[in-house]
């Protein structure tokens, strides 16, 4: 997301360093309705939004899934705690390697690490719904197409109220079956 730094670049060619937002959102796959958001600064790490994003879904969550930037231990760690039975499907990296239990005990990410080295990593996406991931990616897009990509408050406090009732928006018109767009 963009801040107000870029219309006073094109319309005034001033120098002004540009303000970048990261959204962070929470959807439900399967109705595409935003369950949980967060606005912040553009250095902000990923993985580090997922127990704040938790914190704001009131319902059980059954699978959280993301790239390769959630495979942190805190992920599998606040997943467990809030819903021990949820599914994590998050494709380990490259070097990644089994923990010291995996022989007795595997963990999700030590299942995950095994899939790939036995079958690939196509055949793992495949198999651990991690494809689910482009109905996420149609939503983002569908963000971006009504609402667009830039942020017109100029405080955090509004920009972050900005986000919710863009948020609150989305939601309300996958409640409405006859929306039909005029512009």
């Amino acid at each position: 997301m963009s801040g107000p730094g870029e219309w006073l670049v094109e319309k005034h060619g001033t120098s002004r360093r540009r303000s970048w937002r990261k959204l962070h959102i929470g959807f439900d796959v399967v109705t595409g309705r935003i369950v949980a958001s967060i606005l912040t600064d553009r250095d902000v790490d990923d993985a580090s939004q997922v127990e704040p994003l938790l914190d704001q879904i009131a319902e059980p969550v059954e699978v959280l899934g993301g790239d390769g930037g959630y495979d942190r231990t805190g992920v599998y760690t606040a997943l467990d705690e809030r819903h021990s039975a949820a599914v994590i499907v998050v494709p380990p990296r490259a070097d990644a390697v089994l923990s010291a239990t995996a022989e007795t005990g595997p963990s999700q990410r030590d299942r995950h690490i095994q899939a790939i080295a036995g079958k690939g990593r196509m055949v793992w996406q495949r198999d651990s719904g991690y494809n689910e991931r482009a109905r996420v990616e149609g939503q983002f897009a569908r963000w971006k197409q009504v609402i667009g990509d830039e942020l017109r408050s100029h405080s955090d406090q509004s920009r972050a109220t900005e986000v919710a009732i863009a948020a609150q928006a989305l939601n309300q018109m996958l409640d409405r079956p006859n929306s039909v767009r005029v512009a």
